[in-house]
């Protein structure tokens, strides 16, 4: 489906048109995709969307009718903007890596909850990043631990690519590295703590996915295995090789997984901390520990 917006057309003109428009689409966040189209279309800040509602489009309304066609189709306004916001911080999205999600900023947090007693002294302080992807959860910790260090992996090399430039883009570059590797087995030292968004949903429920994530994420960061748990299990095995004495795993769950992945940490040996819950106050997150000897 095309969209027509003509030059003259004035901001709050297409906002309204675009916002109408989604929503006979089904699209959920109408109002709010418009606008964040029409401010990348414009080049401006939502401030001047505020004081110049009926400035006309101009030379913008060919892109905007270009991208708003592209979101009717489902594609993601953070695949069409090629970036998003994570942590207060902009990140370059690739179709290697997941769209960031205000949920996963859970992982971070308890993460952080986890290091308290280190929060002011992180010198030193060792952070890997298991599956890392646009490298958002590393980064943010980074970025919040200026005396820390960080290793993301990810299977995929193009994934680490963006990883790579993301960390450079928010000034932590010098202080985060990225390989290849499938979770553990091309590492080698220990880790104070561990973050990871693991892959996490079930096969057969990919297929019933809505359309922005079916279609555009990628596959590897999605596919959890026949149970979704595959992950699960992977990295629980490899924790007792990885973390150091005192360390500690920060892990992203599902939200029907409040149950099922404590229980394959529990089995392993390790103590539980969680579910942390998100935005939505759904379980988002939990932190694992070895057992006191």
């Amino acid at each position: 489906m095309s969209v027509q917006l003509k030059p003259e057309t004035t901001r709050v003109e297409a906002l309204k048109h675009l916002g109408e428009v989604f929503r006979e689409a089904g699209i959920e966040t109408a109002q709010r995709d418009a606008r964040l189209l029409l401010l990348d279309a414009a080049g401006i800040k939502h401030a001047d969307l505020l004081s110049g509602a009926r400035v006309p489009l101009g030379d913008a309304a060919t892109k905007l009718a270009a991208n708003a066609g592209r979101r009717i189709t489902r594609e993601p306004v953070a695949r069409i903007l090629g970036e998003w916001e994570f942590w207060s911080m902009p990140f370059t999205l690739t179709p290697d890596t997941l769209v960031p999600r205000p949920d996963s900023e859970t992982v971070v947090a308890a993460a952080l909850i986890g290091l308290k007693d280190r929060r002011h002294k992180a010198d030193g302080v060792r952070i890997l990043d298991l599956g890392t992807g646009s490298g958002c959860l590393l980064i943010a910790l980074l970025k919040e631990l200026p005396g820390a260090t960080g290793l993301g992996t990810d299977i995929s090399q193009g994934a680490l690519e963006t990883a790579r430039f993301n960390a450079t883009r928010n000034g932590v570059g010098d202080r985060a590295d990225f390989i290849q590797s499938d979770w553990e087995k091309a590492l080698e030292g220990r880790f104070d703590v561990i973050v990871s968004n693991p892959p996490y949903i079930a096969d057969t429920v990919i297929e019933g996915l809505e359309a922005e994530v079916r279609v555009h994420d990628p596959v590897l960061a999605l596919s959890g295995g026949k149970d979704g748990l595959d992950a699960y299990r992977a990295i629980a095995a490899a924790l007792p090789s990885l973390l150091s004495e005192g360390g500690f795993a920060t892990l992203e769950i599902g939200s029907d997984q409040a149950e099922t992945v404590p229980a394959i940490f529990l089995k392993a040996g390790f103590d539980i901390e969680g579910p942390f819950a998100d935005f939505g106050a759904r379980p988002r997150a939990i932190t694992v520990r070895p057992k006191a000897a």
